[in-house]
C-alpha cells in the first residue's frame, strides 16, 4: 500500500506520549496504583511483624518469660486490621465521603476519654485510654484517619474558593485545630507533628495557594516553639540532641546514642536475623520506635533501603492516584494519608539516624503498637478502595478470573498468556469458521 494511502491505526494516532508509553513500560496499566499498593503494604507488614518478634524476644523472655509475648499481640493486631482493610477496601468513594463527619466527630469524642479519669500513659505522654481488663488504645491513631476523610469532603466542595483567605478558614482550620489540640493536651507532641504534616498534605492537593503556607508556617512554628519551651522534657530531648555532655542511661541521648551504634554495626549486610546486641536491654523501645535501629543492625544497609524502597512505592502510588482519579475528594484524602504515612516514617527514621530529636513516633506497618498497625491498615484499605476506583481498574479487575492471572498480568505475562490462548482458540477452529483472507 502507498504511504500516502496508509490508513494509521489508533495506537499510530496518539499522541507521542501515549505512543512511546510510559516508562514504566507494560507496568504503567490501570492497576498499577492497586498492586503496587497491595505489594508494598503486605511486605512491610511481614517485615514489621520479624522484627517485632527479633528486637522483642529478649526483654519478653525476661519480663513474662515468653519471648513471644510482645510477637503475638502484634500478630494479634495486625489479624484484627486485615479485615478492617479488607472491607475498607471494597466500599465505594461515597461511603467515605458520607462516614467523614461523623468519623471526626467519633474519634474527637474517643480522644476525650483521656481527660474523663481513663487516660493513661508514660513519659509525659498521657494519650492512651485503659480501659477495664487491660485493654488499651490509642484514640489520637482513630483521628489522622477521620481527619484525613473530613478535610477531603470540605475541601472537595469548596476548591474554586480556596484562593479566598476565609474559604481555607473556615472550617478547615479551625476543626483540624481542635482536633490537634485534643492531641496536644494529652502531651502528645509527635502526633500532633504528624498531624499538623497531615493538614499540609490535604491543603497542598487541595490546591491552597504557597502564600498561605508561609504565613501558617510562621504560626505553625512559633506554636511548635512555645510548646517545647513549656516543656522541661522536651527542652531536655533537644539540648542532648544538639549536644550533651554525658550520655548516661537516664540522659535523652542514650537512645538514639545506642540506636546509632546499632545501625553502625549492622554494616552492609548486618550481622544475621536476630542476632542484635543493642536488643538486649541496651536500646529502649527497641521493637517500638527504635525498631529501624535493629532492623539495620541485624539486616543491615541492605534491609533499611528495602524499607525505605517501600515506603517510596507507596508515595509513587499514592501519588499516582492524586494524579489519575477524577474525583477532588479521592485526591485530598489520598494526600493527607500520604503525608500521614510516608511523613511519619521519614521522622521516625530521621530520629533513629540522630537527624531530629527524640519525639516518639512509630514507624508505620513496622513499630510493635495495636492501635497505630490497625489505623495505619485501615488507612491504606482506604487508599486501596481508591486505586480500584481509578479510570478503567474496576473493569480491568473484574475481567480477571483469579489471583494468579491479575499477578501475571502485572508482570507483563498475562498478555502473553492471552495471547497464546487466543492463538491456540484460532488454531483449534475449524477451517471454514476462519475469514476468507483479508478483505
Amino acid at each position: 500500500m502507498p504511504a500516502a494511502s496508509r490508513v494509521a491505526s489508533p495506537d499510530e494516532a496518539a499522541s507521542p506520549q501515549r505512543r512511546h508509553g510510559s516508562l514504566l513500560g507494560h507496568w504503567n496499566s490501570v492497576v498499577t496504583s492497586y498492586y503496587v499498593i497491595v505489594g508494598a503494604s503486605s511486605l512491610l507488614l511481614v517485615i514489621g511483624l520479624v522484627m517485632v518478634l527479633s528486637s522483642s524476644s529478649v526483654e519478653s523472655l525476661d519480663k513474662s518469660g515468653n519471648a513471644y509475648a510482645v510477637f503475638l499481640d502484634q500478630a494479634k493486631f495486625a489479624l484484627l486490621g486485615l479485615p478492617v482493610a479488607i472491607v475498607l477496601a471494597r466500599m465505594p468513594v461515597r461511603f467515605f465521603r458520607a462516614i467523614a463527619w461523623p468519623a471526626l466527630g467519633a474519634a474527637i469524642a474517643f480522644q476525650s476519654l483521656v481527660f474523663l479519669g481513663l487516660g493513661c500513659g508514660e513519659g509525659g505522654n498521657k494519650n492512651w485510654v485503659c480501659l477495664p481488663g487491660g485493654v488499651t488504645a490509642q484514640p489520637s491513631e482513630t483521628i489522622k484517619l477521620a481527619l484525613a476523610l473530613w478535610l477531603a469532603a470540605v475541601l472537595a466542595r469548596k476548591q474554586a474558593y480556596l484562593e479566598q483567605w476565609k474559604h481555607v478558614f473556615i472550617p478547615a482550620v479551625p476543626v483540624a485545630g481542635i482536633a490537634i489540640g485534643a492531641v496536644l493536651l494529652g502531651h502528645d507532641l509527635g502526633t500532633a507533628l504528624v498531624m499538623f504534616v497531615l493538614v499540609a498534605g490535604a491543603l497542598f492537593v487541595a490546591g491552597v495557594p504557597l502564600r498561605m503556607f508561609g504565613v501558617a508556617g510562621v504560626f505553625a512554628g512559633a506554636a511548635v516553639t512555645a510548646l517545647v519551651l513549656l516543656s522541661d522534657n522536651r527542652m531536655g530531648r533537644i539540648s542532648n540532641w544538639l549536644g550533651g555532655d554525658e550520655c548516661s542511661a537516664s540522659a535523652d541521648c542514650y537512645q538514639t546514642l545506642h540506636g546509632s551504634w546499632g545501625l553502625a554495626s549492622g554494616g552492609i549486610g548486618g550481622l544475621g536475623l536476630g542476632q542484635s546486641r543493642e536488643k538486649w536491654s541496651y536500646l529502649p523501645a527497641a521493637h517500638n520506635d527504635f525498631i529501624f535501629a535493629i532492623l539495620g543492625e541485624e539486616l543491615g544497609l541492605v534491609g533499611t533501603l528495602v524499607v525505605l524502597g517501600l515506603f517510596a512505592l507507596l508515595a509513587f502510588a499514592m501519588i499516582r492516584i492524586i494524579s489519575r482519579h477524577p474525583d477532588p475528594f479521592v485526591k485530598i484524602a489520598t494526600g493527607g494519608i500520604l503525608a500521614w504515612i510516608v511523613g511519619q516514617a521519614f521522622v521516625n527514621i530521621a530520629v533513629v539516624i540522630g537527624l531530629a530529636p527524640v519525639i516518639g513516633v512509630p514507624l508505620p506497618l513496622v513499630s510493635a503498637g495495636g492501635s497505630a498497625l490497625i489505623m495505619t491498615m485501615a488507612a491504606l484499605g482506604v487508599v486501596i478502595a481508591f486505586a480500584r476506583d481509578e479510570p478503567g481498574a474496576a473493569d480491568a479487575l473484574a475481567a480477571r478470573a483469579g489471583v494468579v492471572r491479575r499477578s501475571l498480568a502485572v508482570v507483563g505475562l498475562g498478555r502473553v498468556a492471552t495471547a497464546r490462548s487466543s492463538r491456540s482458540a484460532r488454531d483449534a477452529a475449524p477451517r471454514s469458521s476462519r475469514g476468507g483472507g483479508r478483505a
